[in-house]
């Protein structure tokens, strides 16, 4: 997944809001295990996908976030022994002892792999909508070496994880450890990132596009983003402080669906769209 920029209203805020708003989504979904408010956050994250038009790329991403939700979910059940309600009966074994099923313990791994996928979606809609390099502008400002570092950190560490893959499996006998190609391959990577971040800050790479010292000033998509983000916070924060949408998984699983549960998903529907309706100043 690799950032390009489209006429979107997400894409014509800038950097900082973009991520601020991502990471509001992504909030909402950690702070709450209701299964109707992470329903609402998951359809929050598709439909900001689909309005900034990264549907396609979403669906690409979707096949690697749903396997990883669908093996959380299946943990579960299989490894809790919690719950009233037994839906299926499995061996009695020495050490971990019957292998029962509950219903309880399913609902919650559901809950668990919705909540991941949503976390997944929302991490692949920063790197589709929010622009890398001024995220790097931004952290120069801090480190520029330790910006340029994380920046090239990620491309080197693919490239040299693909050749030791190739490079073990020509090798007969005995395979070496994950751990210790997964280390090595970490060690290197970090190392030539260093090296390539060195060298470029001493090239000079970037003297020429410093950001300027006046304030660029907001703009109206600036701003309606910042305040969906802000409401999206408040909704996280708010939502567990006035007893709203009750979950309790175990012993028996209560799940409230009442008037303030669907006005709650609403609001966060409403709250992650609502910048997208003004598409003024959007060049197409």
């Amino acid at each position: 997944m690799t950032y390009r920029r489209r006429p979107s209203p997400l894409h014509a805020a800038r950097a900082a809001v973009g991520g601020v708003y991502c990471l509001a989504l992504g909030t909402v979904a950690l702070s709450t295990e209701h299964p109707l408010v992470l329903a609402a956050a998951l359809a929050a994250v598709v439909g900001s996908s689909l309005l900034a038009g990264l549907g396609r790329e979403l669906a690409r991403s979707a096949r690697f976030a749903i396997p990883f939700a669908l093996v959380v979910a299946l943990i579960n059940p299989l490894v809790t022994r919690e719950g009233l309600t037994v839906i299926a009966r499995g061996p009695d074994l020495p050490w971990p002892g019957p292998l029962d099923i509950t219903l309880e313990a399913t609902a919650y791994g559901g809950v668990l792999g919705l909540r991941a996928l949503i976390v997944f979606l929302t991490f692949g809609l920063y790197a589709l909508a929010v622009d890398p390099d001024e995220v790097l502008r931004i952290f120069r400002r801090i480190s520029f070496r330790s910006a340029l570092t994380a920046t090239r950190m990620v491309p080197v560490l693919a490239r040299d994880a693909r050749r030791m893959a190739d490079a073990q499996r020509c090798r007969p006998g005995t395979q070496v450890p994950r751990m210790a190609v997964v280390r090595a391959v970490a060690t290197g990577a970090l190392d030539r990132a260093v090296d390539v971040a060195a060298t470029l800050e001493v090239r000079g790479y970037g003297a020429a596009r410093r950001p300027p010292r006046g304030r660029r000033p907001w703009s109206r998509h600036d701003l309606a983003f910042a305040a969906s983000a802000a409401a999206l916070v408040a909704i996280a924060v708010a939502t567990p402080a006035a007893g709203l949408a009750p979950f309790a998984p175990y012993p028996r699983l209560e799940a409230a669906a009442g008037a303030g549960e669907w006005s709650l998903a609403g609001a966060i529907v409403v709250c992650a769209l609502l910048p997208f309706a003004d598409r003024r100043g959007i060049v197409r």
